[in-house]
């Protein structure tokens, strides 16, 4: 394996280990609801409603951060999104106040989220490889999330029980500095955003934003990963507390996340290769219409230990299955240059579903003393954005359509 071989494997490992802390530290605050809670006497809305600031603070970010990452470089970005990371985790250990709490686990966490997460790191990794390993590296990243939401959650939980919950965010917040150690690798990346950019016909951030929000096809992709947000967020954050409600044991939701990681790891990986094969259109179909019929079908049938971990290996397939075809579509339609940007813009999207998704599961839940409004309402639009992929044309646009290697 030659040296340049080397260092790219070196450099895509890192940035996987990355996305790993990233995703995995995010996927266990739903743990902290409980006692967090129980302590200062809160509903669970007030603890919902911080988690679901951070998502829609992070979809704010996100163009924002993407934006930033395409003109000055992904690792300066990924540094300072590490330390208001870490600084979010450390307000929301510390603060005993509901402005607080929604400062440090919603404003500031979200931010560090948005700029060390996928909407950053993808582009980058894009650029990192060659046209025909793309979609593969994008299955690469969003397996390696998965592999975090498996490796930290029971460590998470593992923190709580051992050391208390405050304790446990103070050291996940020194988990979460890792990634600013991290940002190195993304050196090389700067000077290959730079490259694309001066090879894109010229076209300014201005009027690449234009393109795209002139092109219908581009908003059903936009309006098509809401959905996805409203699913995988209300999930995370609600399903301990669901199982709890249903007379499971909290091993069986630590258990039920981890699997759901597990299983991702393998969805992300198939949907990566798939998207470099298949249409990434139909693909995204097809994950919604399953995704539909598993939220059904756990709901109609008899709930015990064996259908939770049945509906969480079929919901880990699935889980961040949608992310390799929707980053490759953006990247099809309108190259690589603003990718950064115009993926940002769906994730802002993604993110309005993951408010959603959280609130109303905590709102819904304090009002009716249940989570199956919420559920059934994630199986109808599930349904809807399955057809709404039918009609989006994949095509690159006209201004890419002529040239000899359409991104």
């Amino acid at each position: 394996m030659s040296s340049p071989v080397k260092l790219l494997s070196f450099s895509i490992a890192f940035v996987c280990v990355l996305l790993a802390l990233n995703f995995g530290i995010r996927s266990s605050m739903g743990f902290f609801m409980g006692p967090l809670s129980s302590e200062f006497g809160y509903g669970r809305e007030v603890f919902a409603f911080a988690l679901a600031l951070q998502n829609l603070w992070w979809g704010l970010s996100q163009p924002v951060a993407g934006a930033i990452a395409d003109k000055y470089g992904t690792g300066r970005t990924v540094v300072v999104g590490a330390l208001l990371y870490a600084a979010g985790l450390y307000v929301t250990a510390t603060t005993d106040t509901i402005t607080g709490l929604n400062l440090g686990a919603g404003l500031l966490m979200g931010m560090g989220i948005s700029a060390t997460g996928f909407g950053v790191v993808l582009p980058a990794m894009a650029r990192m490889v060659s046209v025909e390993k793309r979609a593969f590296a994008l299955g690469l990243g969003s397996a390696a999330g998965s592999a975090g939401q498996l490796l930290v959650v029971p460590v998470a939980q593992e923190f709580i029980l051992s050391f208390g919950w405050a304790n446990a965010l103070l050291l996940l917040a020194g988990c979460s500095l890792m990634m600013a150690l991290l940002a190195g690798t993304f050196r090389q990346s700067k000077n290959a955003t730079l490259a694309v950019n001066k090879d894109s016909s010229e076209q300014t951030m201005l009027e690449a934003l234009k393109e795209a929000c002139g092109y219908w096809h581009y908003w059903l992709i936009v309006v098509g990963f809401f959905v996805c947000g409203f699913q995988l967020a209300f999930i995370t954050v609600h399903m301990p507390a669901f199982l709890s409600d249903r007379g499971f044991a909290p091993e069986v939701a630590v258990f039920s996340l981890s699997l759901i990681g597990l299983c991702n790891i393998f969805g992300c990986l198939l949907s990566g290769s798939w998207s470099g094969k298949y249409s990434k259109k139909n693909l995204l179909t097809l994950i919604y219409a399953l995704r539909a019929t598993a939220i059904a079908a756990f709901m109609l049938f008899p709930m015990n230990e064996t259908s939770v971990y049945l509906f969480s290996i079929v919901t880990g397939l699935l889980w961040l299955a949608t992310v390799p075809p929707t980053s490759g579509l953006v990247a099809q339609l309108f190259g690589l240059p603003y990718m950064g940007l115009l993926y940002g813009i769906v994730f802002l999207s993604h993110q309005l579903g993951s408010f959603s998704g959280v609130w109303l599961g905590g709102y819904l839940y304090d009002v009716t003393g249940s989570y199956d409004v919420v559920w059934w309402s994630a199986c109808i639009i599930a349904l809807i954005t399955a057809a709404i992929h039918v009609l989006i044309d994949e095509r690159p646009v006209l201004r890419l359509r002529n040239q000899p290697s359409p991104a």
